[in-house]
């Protein structure tokens, strides 16, 4: 359960992979609130990103605690922690564009969606991770009925 996991070269290599997070967060009423985003590993630390107005950076804003969840089929991992708010514009939009590099499959859609970007106020968030969970073998892709 510790956050040494993120050296785990296995777990490193699967979070480097460009698949999508859900990240949870917990509404003012303390109800779970769940949204998929795409995310960035940078060090010791999850990067992602939102525009102004939704309601997850809203739950952040308020309690910093989050849960994202990446996976693929029978393998995940689970990181959990508190997050640092960027509401520096040059900085949340430059973590937006690095994190849709990852995303993008030509030079031609990610300047498109970099444009896109640079029209709304953007959040960036850092997550400081206090615990990392894993099943399955990260590196290794699982069969149904595989041991």
């Amino acid at each position: 359960m510790s956050a040494e996991r993120l050296h785990d070269p296995a777990t490193r290599a699967f979070l480097e992979r460009p698949h999508f997070a859900t990240l949870s967060t917990v509404n003012a009423d303390g109800a779970p609130f769940s949204a998929v985003v795409w995310y960035a590993l940078e060090g010791e630390h999850i990067l992602f990103n939102s525009a102004e107005g939704r309601r997850w950076p809203a739950n952040l804003r308020r309690d910093p605690r989050v849960t994202i969840m990446i996976e693929e089929g029978y393998n995940y991992v689970q990181i959990l922690g508190r997050v640092h708010i960027i509401d520096d514009q040059e900085a949340a939009q430059a973590q937006m564009a690095k994190i849709a590099a990852r995303y993008s499959a030509t030079p031609e859609v990610l300047a498109e969606r970099i444009a896109e970007f640079k029209k709304q106020t953007r959040i960036g968030f850092e997550l400081s991770p206090t615990a990392i969970l894993a099943d399955g073998e990260p590196g290794v892709t699982r069969t149904v009925g595989g041991s």
